[in-house]
C-alpha cells in the first residue's frame, strides 16, 4: 500500500458523533457509530457505480491512507459512517467492523445453500467468526486446525466437525465428508491453503480471506470438479451494519482483551508476540 508515514493507524473505530460536517443529514450529536476498513469512495467509477463502494478505484482506508482511530478523536468521511446499535457492547463489536464484516460478507456473497458444508480453515480472530457466522447461516460447519486441544473450542463455537490436520490429511477427510461447498481459509499458510481445493464438493469455492502471496493450486482438481478460488475485500458501510445486526441478533461475539490508549504499546507488542485471543482492542476511560 506503500508509505503513508506519517499516519495515525486504526480501523474497526467505534464512538459517538460529537460534530457534522457541512451537508451531512444522515448524522447528528450523539449518534454511535463506526469505522470500518473501508474509509470512503469516489462514487463515480465503475465499481462505485455497481454498489461495490469497497472495491473503488480511488477508495480510502481507515487508519492507512487517512487517519484512524488510535486517537480520542478521529474524521470519518459521511459515506463511509457505520451506524452501530448502542445495546451492543462498542468493544467487542469494534473487530465486526474489519474482521467480522470480512467472514460474514465472504460466505454469504457466495450465495451456496443452507445444509451445505463449510469448512473453516483456521481458528483465530477470522476464524472463530467464520465458524459462528457459518453455524447461525444454517451451514454444516467443521473446522481445519492443527492439535487436539482446539476441538471442544470449535464445537463451543458451533463447529459439528473437527479435522486435526496435524493427524489427517484436510482435504481427505472433507471428501469423506461429501465435500465442502465453501472452504473458508483465514490462517495465512500458502503450504496449507494449496491443497484444499481437493477438499471442495463439485462447484464448490475456496474462500480466501487472509492474504498469503503466491500459492500452487492443483487446476485440474478446479476443472474436474468446476471449482473456483475466490477473495472477498471486507464491506461498505451498509455490510458493516448488515453484520453487526446479525451478530446481534444472532449472538455472534468477537473474544477480545481490553487495553486503555495509553497501553497502545502493551497491545502492539501483545499482538507483535501473537497472544491475543483474539482481538485487542483499545478503550477510552
Amino acid at each position: 500500500m506503500g508509505d503513508v508515514f506519517p499516519r495515525v493507524p486504526g480501523h474497526e473505530i467505534i464512538g459517538d458523533v460529537v460534530e457534522v460536517g457541512e451537508g451531512v443529514e444522515n448524522f447528528k450529536n450523539g449518534d454511535r457509530v463506526g469505522g470500518p476498513w473501508h474509509g470512503g469512495h469516489d462514487r463515480t467509477c465503475r465499481q462505485c457505480q455497481r454498489a461495490q463502494f469497497q472495491m473503488c478505484d480511488n477508495k480510502a482506508i481507515n487508519g492507512v491512507s487517512r487517519d484512524g482511530g488510535f486517537a480520542e478523536y478521529v474524521l470519518l468521511r459521511a459515506e463511509a459512517v457505520v451506524r452501530v446499535p448502542k445495546e451492543m457492547d462498542a468493544a467487542e463489536a469494534a473487530p465486526l467492523l474489519c474482521a467480522g464484516v470480512t467472514v460474514f460478507n465472504g460466505i454469504r456473497k457466495l450465495h451456496v445453500e443452507q445444509g451445505n458444508l463449510v469448512a473453516v480453515q483456521g481458528l483465530g480472530g477470522l476464524g472463530h467468526l467464520a465458524v459462528q457466522y457459518a453455524n447461525k447461516m444454517g451451514y454444516e460447519v467443521a473446522v481445519l486446525s492443527s492439535g487436539d486441544d482446539k476441538a471442544d473450542f470449535a464445537k463451543q463455537l458451533g463447529a459439528h466437525h473437527y479435522i486435526n490436520t496435524k493427524k489427517s490429511d484436510p482435504a481427505e477427510e472433507l471428501t469423506k465428508l461429501g465435500g465442502a461447498a465453501i472452504i473458508v481459509q483465514t490462517a495465512p499458510n500458502p503450504k496449507a491453503v494449496a491443497p484444499l481445493v481437493n477438499g471442495l464438493a463439485a462447484e464448490g469455492k475456496l474462500l480466501s480471506l487472509a492474504p498469503v502471496g503466491p500459492a500452487e493450486i492443483d487446476t485440474m482438481s478446479l476443472v474436474l470438479k468446476g471449482a473456483s478460488v475466490v477473495g472477498w475485500p471486507s464491506g461498505h458501510a451498509l455490510d458493516s451494519e448488515e453484520a453487526l445486526r446479525f451478530s446481534m441478533i444472532h449472538g455472534v461475539k468477537c473474544m477480545i482483551e481490553k487495553y486503555p490508549l495509553d497501553k497502545v504499546q502493551d497491545a502492539v507488542e501483545s499482538l507483535q508476540a501473537g497472544k491475543p485471543r483474539f482481538r485487542n482492542v483499545l478503550v477510552m476511560q
